[in-house]
């Protein structure tokens, strides 16, 4: 067992070791979770661990007897070992196979290593793109759609709904809890119909951990008056706060108490009122909107950011009849109703995220393409600093999406010679560069003459993935968690990559990947399905040569 099991381990800034060796006839990922190292580092690890690794496991184990509130003796016992073994073993001072870290996985009630199959992309680097390709819907707005869609008694088909990992753990979780939810129209649209009654009891709370399940605090409290939720998930980038959605909610009479492991949030009576958004959070305005629109009277949300998903929840509401002021607007007014119940068809508008990752895409490669339906709105500021790097581009003439609220248009972009900006690219809440857009601008500043400063003030951890393109030959300094100093390169060379546990950061190794010299391999895409729909597919339709290799 020992000659297979030498493994090429990142440990990633969320805290998780992952390993993945070929075994046949499947492959096998080990999961060691360590909550206590935020900086990405390589090792070779088990029967060929360091003493630091040793020492590393042993005090994640000890932590976690602890918590359970068990001895040694105790623990030792359950495991059929001495008490003295234990002792090495939390100290460093002892190896221990796969088979002894399951069954203490099996007696502290803690999934420490799990097995299961992967998804990994083999690109071969250096093609050119040609031809055209269509934005599809945006995940943002589909899942936020999702829990909007619980206000309206009646039934809500969401047309154009992606189908990505995301869209499916938010089917999961309503459907466990008695909502009828469907694909329809030909598996494009999602039919969603809420119960009276939804069963808290049987949430489930595995799916729920993993996603952003505070953003079902907004629609959740028409159902019960108190109800636990568990605290989010999502991409590991950070710490998520909820600030803004529990203070938001404060102002409407409903209170949220954290718990060690969930959120308890009850009212006794719910009323409108005025809500100075704490922070410039998307999803903490979304909240507060899904909150208001049944809560009777008028309920006025400042500081609240315009940003796409925040307008297609604004806009399905108006389906459902809700009255709002100030659509695109940093505030809004909400004019709650007690009862809505309709049925109604609405459509999803486009992304554009991933309009932002195929110029990224076509921009790296030196390639000449063509991307359509992309929103105008979301993409203006973005598409003027990459002009003043150098880009050259054409704009179509704009067009109505079929949601009848966006304004779309097609852009061309062909090879360019770019050079670094004189000023950092940052982050800033709508109308100002994207957050998941930032990242986008990495690989893109990989191929800049100079110097490119990129400032992502809003994750304390997702600059540290940056470095991962460092891999394949690109030159970025991590200054600070925030911030990352990216010096231009003549060309980069294929590797092999682990996908870290977040989406924009492991799209952006794709990207990087396109116009790398000779073969990559991206492994455990999850984290990209979670927000891309046949993404390998949809490249390889305008010239990527990318193979799916999947485990059984």
């Amino acid at each position: 067992m020992a000659e297979w099991l030498k493994a090429l381990v990142s440990k990633t800034s969320d805290g998780v070791i992952r390993s993945w060796v070929q075994i046949p006839p499947f492959p096998l990922i080990i999961e060691l979770v360590y909550p206590l190292y935020r900086y990405i580092t390589y090792d070779i690890l088990f029967y060929n661990m360091n003493p630091s690794d040793q020492e590393k496991i042993g005090l994640f184990i000890k932590r976690l007897r602890e918590e359970r509130g068990m001895t040694q003796g105790d623990f030792a016992k359950s495991l059929k070992t001495s008490q003295s073994a234990v002792a090495r073993i939390e100290s460093g001072n002892q190896n221990v196979t796969i088979d002894q870290l399951m069954k203490m996985g099996e007696v502290l009630k803690h999934n420490i290593v799990s097995l299961q199959d992967t998804v990994d992309f083999e690109i071969i680097g250096g093609r050119k793109l040609s031809g055209t390709i269509k934005t599809n819907t945006s995940k943002n707005g589909a899942v936020n759609m999702m829990v909007a869609s619980l206000v309206n008694s009646g039934t809500t088909v969401l047309r154009d709904i992606p189908h990505i990992e995301e869209v499916n753990r938010y089917k999961e979780l309503l459907e466990s809890m008695g909502v009828k939810i469907r694909w329809v129209y030909d598996d494009t649209a999602l039919s969603i119909t809420p119960p009276k009654k939804l069963s808290f009891s049987k949430m489930d709370k595995k799916v729920a951990t993993n996603i952003r399940s505070f953003t079902f605090a907004g629609a959740f409290i028409h159902f019960s008056d108190s109800f636990n939720l568990p605290h989010s998930g999502g991409c590991k980038m950070g710490e998520r706060t909820v600030a803004s959605h529990k203070y938001a909610l404060d102002y409407l009479g409903i209170n949220v108490e954290t718990k060690q492991s969930h959120y308890n949030i009850s009212y006794k009576k719910m009323h409108p009122g005025t809500i100075p958004l704490y922070e410039s959070s998307d999803t903490g305005a979304i909240t507060a909107i899904i909150a208001a629109s049944r809560i009777e009277g008028k309920t006025t949300i400042k500081f609240a950011p315009p940003n796409y998903q925040v307008q297609d929840v604004c806009f399905l509401l108006e389906r459902f009849g809700i009255k709002i002021e100030g659509i695109g607007s940093t505030t809004l007014v909400v004019h709650g109703k007690k009862d809505i119940n309709v049925d109604i068809e609405h459509y999803n508008s486009e992304d554009p995220i991933e309009s932002m990752f195929f110029i990224s895409a076509g921009i790296v490669t030196k390639s000449k393409l063509t991307i359509t339906h992309c929103p105008k709105e979301f993409l203006t500021l973005e598409l003027e600093k990459l002009k003043r790097m150098g880009l050259i581009y054409k704009l179509s003439k704009e067009y109505l999406a079929k949601n009848e609220r966006t304004v779309l248009f097609d852009i061309t972009i062909s090879p360019s010679k770019l050079v670094a900006p004189l000023e950092k690219i940052h982050t800033q809440p709508f109308p100002g560069i994207n957050n998941d857009n930032l990242p986008f601008f990495v690989p893109i500043c990989c191929f800049a003459e100079g110097q490119t400063l990129i400032h992502d003030w809003t994750w304390e951890n997702r600059a540290i993935y940056f470095t991962e393109l460092n891999r394949l030959g690109a030159d970025i300094k991590l200054l600070d968690p925030h911030r990352a100093l990216v010096t231009g390169v003549k060309k980069l060379r294929g590797a092999q990559i682990v996908s870290p546990p977040a989406l924009r950061p492991t799209a952006i190794i794709l990207i990087a990947m396109l116009a790398c010299e000779g073969k990559s391999l991206l492994r455990n895409v999850y984290s990209i399905k979670r927000g891309y729909a046949d993404i390998a597919e949809r490249l390889n339709s305008i010239g990527a040569k990318i193979t799916v290799i999947r485990g059984v």
